[in-house]
């Protein structure tokens, strides 16, 4: 097919989800001549790609909405504290609506390229197509969980009944009565598609490799009264937000667990175990995600609620994780999730026990079992972080490969810039806060900062940015150094780069920012307004 004709412009950005829409907005806002191309037929990324059932908010939904138009938060009424998935996607679109944001975006247009030219100072991305559009700063908004990975195992295509990946679910409705469904995975996507699975399935057969501990959510609809109070609270919430250790309306106890009694302990777990969202992970004692002693007094506590709520005890055994403490991997949210194991139609396999040898036509064969099945869902994941970038051939200066120069783990200033790639820019990149933290507060955050640099480069007339080597590796080596005092960094996790239905996934690179929201904040406002001194610009 012969290329088409080129089209320039001042921006390029690869993505319309939460970070993608912001940022065009922004951009626009400023006069600059921006473009925004989205692999799918609507906005939402995340919020449009994963539409299965029982999807849904961890974050509260007001704490989660953009904060930058006072006319939004007045124009919006959330329906729970926790939105569901459909709401999610009508507000991205009620926002792309409000602010015309359609315009400026290409749909159904995947990126497989981008390159940057040092003779013109400009980036070139090409879809599948061929040359597709040119512009002077490219920014990668193409978001953290948003490429599926199906497991390694054999057969996966002889399958006969129908197989859905959580991540590309059907935009038809899809039905579990009268079938015999299998899931694969018991992730945070597992835990909420299993719960919905379970209220209409013949029988439900659970494939678990690796138990996770969870929270109970909490979740109820958003009466008129609380209504009221949430808008005219949203300065308070966004200014706990601002403040707070993953920009949550949680703040940590500054007590450590250690330090208090057995009956001071209970209390406060007991407390937080019984208030909606992610309060147990992130407003909990500050020791116990760093001291094992202090986080074994919380998996303690959290074990026993899991063998109270599972009646049949050899089960329960199965679902307390054994190689991990609570909170040093994801914590999926839950509704009712352990009481689905007292269900007659469920049943609980551990493949660590007895691994699945290979799908057949008929369903899933375990070393102990055929299990047949109607609907296979494979709850697997994705490849986190870096996963959408790697699906980009990106070049920067002298044809360098993005993911050659990141093989050994990502190399960052603030998780938005790379050295050797002038003018491209990461939105919730590895090593950015936003990928530790309630998304959408890091988001306008780093949206804002990027928006500023690229103001200040106009004003100076300059065509040209890129960190400077010792800025990145300082930055780097400070992302290793707040995360090597978390419990979370010796367990092999997404959040440490490992996955193990990638292949060659073994190695351990910490992918996210542990310093803190407020840390983050306060080091890319020091460059700011030192006047972006480790920047080089030309």
């Amino acid at each position: 097919m012969a290329a088409r004709q080129r089209a320039d412009y001042d921006v390029i950005i690869i993505g319309a989800g939460v970070s993608g829409l912001y940022q065009l907005y922004r951009l626009r806002e400023r006069g600059f001549r921006v473009r925004l191309f989205e692999a799918g037929s609507g906005v939402g990324g995340t919020w449009y790609w994963n539409r299965y059932p029982g999807a849904r908010f961890d974050s509260e939904s007001y704490s989660y909405g953009y904060s930058f138009s006072p006319e939004l938060l007045r124009e919006w009424n959330w329906s729970e504290h926790f939105a569901a998935q459909p709401e999610t996607l009508r507000y991205l679109e009620f926002v792309a609506d409000k602010f015309d944001l359609r315009r400026d975006i290409t749909f159904d247009t995947r990126i497989t390229a981008a390159s940057f030219d040092a003779a013109t100072d400009t980036w070139t991305v090409h879809d599948s197509a061929g040359l597709l559009a040119a512009a002077r700063f490219l920014i990668m908004a193409v978001g953290a969980l948003t490429v599926p990975v199906m497991p390694t195992i054999e057969g996966v295509d002889s399958f006969k009944g129908e197989a859905h990946h959580t991540a590309r679910w059907p935009h038809h409705p899809v039905s579990f009565s009268a079938k015999r469904v299998g899931v694969i995975g018991t992730g945070a996507t597992g835990v909420q598609v299993i719960q919905e699975v379970a209220k209409s399935a013949q029988h439900l057969t659970v494939f678990q490799r690796t138990p996770n501990w969870c929270a109970p959510l909490h979740n109820r609809p958003i009466t008129d009264a609380e209504q009221t109070h949430i808008r005219a609270g949203y300065a308070e919430t966004f200014a706990i937000c601002r403040e707070s250790f993953a920009a949550f309306r949680h703040v940590s106890d500054r007590r450590n667990a250690l330090d208090v009694s057995a009956e001071e302990r209970e209390a406060m777990y007991q407390k937080l175990y019984d208030s909606p969202g992610f309060g147990l992970w992130m407003a909990n004692f500050r020791d116990v995600l760093v001291k094992p002693e202090a986080n074994k007094t919380l998996s303690d506590f959290v074990a026993r609620k899991i063998r109270e709520r599972v009646r049949d005890q050899a089960t329960a055994a199965k679902l307390i994780p054994s190689n991990h403490g609570f909170g040093t991997r994801r914590v999926p949210l839950e509704t009712r999730y352990y009481e689905v194991y007292n269900q007659a139609n469920v049943e609980l396999i551990d493949i660590r026990a007895t691994p699945i040898e290979r799908v057949t036509a008929d369903g899933i064969q375990t070393t102990a079992a055929l299990h047949a099945l109607d609907m296979i869902i494979y709850a697997t994941g994705f490849d986190a972080v870096l996963g959408a970038l790697s699906k980009i051939e990106i070049r920067g200066r002298d044809s360098q490969a993005l993911a050659a120069k990141w093989s050994g783990g990502p190399r960052t200033l603030l998780g938005m810039m790379s050295a050797g790639f002038p003018n491209l820019f990461f939105l919730v990149g590895p090593h950015s806060a936003a990928t530790f933290c309630n998304m959408p507060r890091c988001i306008e955050h780093s949206v804002e900062w990027l928006t500023a640099l690229l103001e200040h480069l106009r004003t100076q007339g300059k065509h040209r940015v890129e960190t400077r080597v010792e800025a990145e590796d300082a930055w780097t080596s400070h992302v290793h150094e707040s995360a090597a005092r978390l419990l979370l960094t010796q367990v092999d996790s997404w959040f440490m780069g490992v996955n193990r239905n990638l292949p060659g996934r073994d190695t351990r690179h910490f992918l996210l920012y542990a310093g803190g929201f407020p840390t983050y904040r306060r080091r890319c406002e020091e460059i700011a307004l030192g006047g972006y001194a480790e920047l080089a610009v030309a």
